[in-house]
């Protein structure tokens, strides 16, 4: 132990010792405490039940200079917070712990297991993923595996939310065009319809209860809300969804009905009342890759345009593969079906998604990108041409862990649309940013 971490922790024991601990009366002032000795401090300290006093003495150790204390340190921290039932710390511990060694294999497996306390099962699955290909002994490697294949989630109620500020570039997706070409005659465009910057406020929740009625199945209620609120509200965007269901897993499956309702408003008025029903399926093919795949139909009810009422078909399948202990990709696709009362409404899209994650430090980098192809069933009796779209969309951004702060940590991103469509309306350039707090609970 260095001189600088030395006088830390030896500072913190003094103050913390209390009658019946070790003190100088034991070690004298002038004796050199090694690591070994402070680390005995911390433990007794928390057998004790003096939980903040052990904590203080592993957050001085965990800023030696020697990479095998400080992991130590953060570790036995991580497991005593995990063993008094405080997931959303030990979570933090052993992420800091994985910044700095990310083939720590033990330490994916603790952390796996308290995003399951946490409820979050995905990110339990994908710890448990990267501790695989990261290598792990054979008889380790099977027990992670009947782990994975067990996985539950003990949480009956969770959620998680994010706040972000957001610029943009065209907040209503709207054109750049000034006219629209019509088979009367072209038409001006007014100020709403046409590209509008701004800076807005954005906003995502998402809440589930579950109650188990078997060994396997459960009850589920969710519920997910998001709003982009811009000065003026004539592009705010407000929406907010209820399901309830049903979930059953197996050893190696996860599936999930559910049905509920859905109402979206846009710049401050009723947009449309959706009625979706989806199912969900979860499958681990090997220890490092996993399939999800969903289908929904939803009954949809415009109120500003009932000509557009109709039922929307919806699947996408993606898999999910570690590449290493610090590497995800995953690729995907999908293919939508809209109805319309009238035609020209009606569409049917189709396109990929690839997406991927990199751990750097204390930080995760991730992008994705997005193609659809829209064709629709016939020309608007307004347009000249039949709808048919491109859409390209890029996503990045890095999650900085290094300045978590109580469970929320800071998130940017940055994004580009595109849509090039042959009716003008629908043709619109984006770019925006988004910089916030996020945080599951």
């Amino acid at each position: 132990m260095t001189g600088r971490c030395f006088v830390m922790a030896w500072s913190l024991a003094a103050s913390l010792a209390s009658p019946g601990v070790a003190t100088a009366q034991t070690v004298p002032p002038t004796a050199h405490v090694g690591a070994i000795d402070v680390f005995d401090l911390a433990a007794r300290a928390a057998d004790d039940g003096r939980d903040a006093d052990a904590l203080k003495l592993y957050d001085a150790l965990s800023h030696d200079p020697d990479a095998d204390i400080r992991s130590e340190a953060l570790f036995r921290k991580g497991q005593l917070l995990a063993a008094r039932k405080r997931w959303r710390e030990a979570t933090l511990a052993y992420r800091r712990l994985l910044d700095g060694k990310p083939d720590a294999a033990r330490v994916r497996l603790e952390l796996a297991m308290v995003l399951a306390r946490l409820g979050d099962e995905i990110g339990a699955r994908r710890e448990l993923r990267l501790a695989q290909a990261a290598g792990l002994p054979p008889d380790v490697a099977e027990q992670v595996s009947q782990f994975s294949r067990a996985l539950r989630s003990p949480k009956r109620i969770g959620g998680a939310f994010e706040v972000t500020l957001a610029p943009d570039t065209n907040v209503n997706r709207g054109t750049q065009a000034r006219t629209l070409d019509t088979v009367i005659a072209p038409l001006l465009l007014d100020r709403e319809a046409r590209e509008t910057s701004g800076v807005g406020l954005r906003w995502r929740a998402s809440g589930f209860a579950k109650q188990p009625v078997t060994d396997r199945l459960s009850a589920i209620v969710r519920a997910t809300g998001a709003a982009d609120l811009y000065r003026g509200g004539a592009a705010n965007d407000i929406s907010a969804t209820g399901l309830a269901g049903v979930e059953w897993r197996g050893p190696g499956d996860q599936l999930g009905l559910t049905y509920g309702i859905g109402r979206r408003w846009y710049g401050g008025q009723a947009f449309a009342d959706t009625y979706p029903l989806t199912g969900e399926w979860l499958h681990q093919i090997d220890r490092v890759t996993q399939v999800t795949a969903n289908i929904s139909r939803s009954a949809i009810r415009y109120r500003r345009n009932p000509l557009q009422d109709g039922t929307l078909y919806d699947g996408n399948v993606s898999i999910e593969h570690a590449m290493s202990a610090r590497t995800g990709i995953g690729v995907g696709g999908g293919v939508t079906r809209q109805g319309a009362i009238d035609p020209s409404y009606a569409s049917w899209s189709y396109g990929p998604l690839v997406y991927g994650w990199r751990e750097w430090g204390r930080s995760t980098l991730f992008a994705s990108f997005a193609g659809r192809r829209l064709v629709g069933d016939e020309r608007n009796f307004l347009f000249t041409d039949k709808r048919r779209e491109w859409f390209l969309s890029a996503r990045t951004g890095v999650t900085l862990r290094r300045w978590s702060v109580h469970g929320l940590s800071p998130t940017v991103r940055l994004g580009y649309d595109r849509n090039a469509s042959t009716v003008a309306i629908y043709s619109y350039r984006r770019v925006f940013a988004e910089v916030g707090l996020s945080r599951t609970f």
